[in-house]
């Protein structure tokens, strides 16, 4: 699958080409220095995560569809507390990983706290009724790494730049 992020001034486009040629599009506000879909793609490549949003994705969601899907399958929240569907387990463990990546860019650190961002992790999962994902300095440095690459590559570009990402 082919995904393809469009940078704009106050929100961002995406366009996914699925590998039997159907297409979604669609835009969303921007949440932070990257577009917090390319963060997605980041942590689920780097924890093999399959079915997660781009598993979703990939299998003929919409991306505007997901929360929906969640919300049906018992995400839990304070008024629906319960233990989630089986089919949204790695979707919810992602997005979970996600905010923690995305509170990490946003915090700028000098260096990479491995300990800080597993025990937010740990928090964010069991508020979700989610088992954490196995999490090490190696899977947690192959995220950052290309990560890192992203975000230097997404700050210095001009409005209208497109990234594409290519999920197997």
């Amino acid at each position: 699958m082919r995904i393809e992020i469009t940078k704009h001034a106050r929100d961002d486009a995406i366009r996914i080409v699925r590998d039997d040629g159907s297409q979604a599009v669609t835009r969303f506000a921007k949440k932070g220095p990257v577009p917090h879909d390319a963060v997605h793609f980041f942590v689920e490549r780097g924890l093999g995560l399959t079915d997660a949003f781009w598993g979703k994705i990939a299998a003929g969601a919409h991306p505007e569809a997901l929360a929906a899907m969640a919300k049906a399958a018992g995400h839990a929240s304070a008024s629906r507390a319960g233990d989630p569907d089986r089919s949204i387990v790695e979707l919810l463990q992602a997005e979970r990983l996600v905010e923690c990546f995305e509170a990490e860019l946003w915090n700028m650190p000098s260096d990479a706290d491995d300990a800080g961002l597993i025990a937010m992790a740990t928090t964010a999962c069991a508020a979700s009724r989610v088992p954490l994902p196995k999490l090490n300095p190696a899977a947690l440095a192959a995220i950052r790494a290309p990560l890192g690459t992203f975000v230097t590559a997404w700050s210095a570009a001009p409005q209208g730049h497109v990234a594409v990402f290519d999920w197997d």
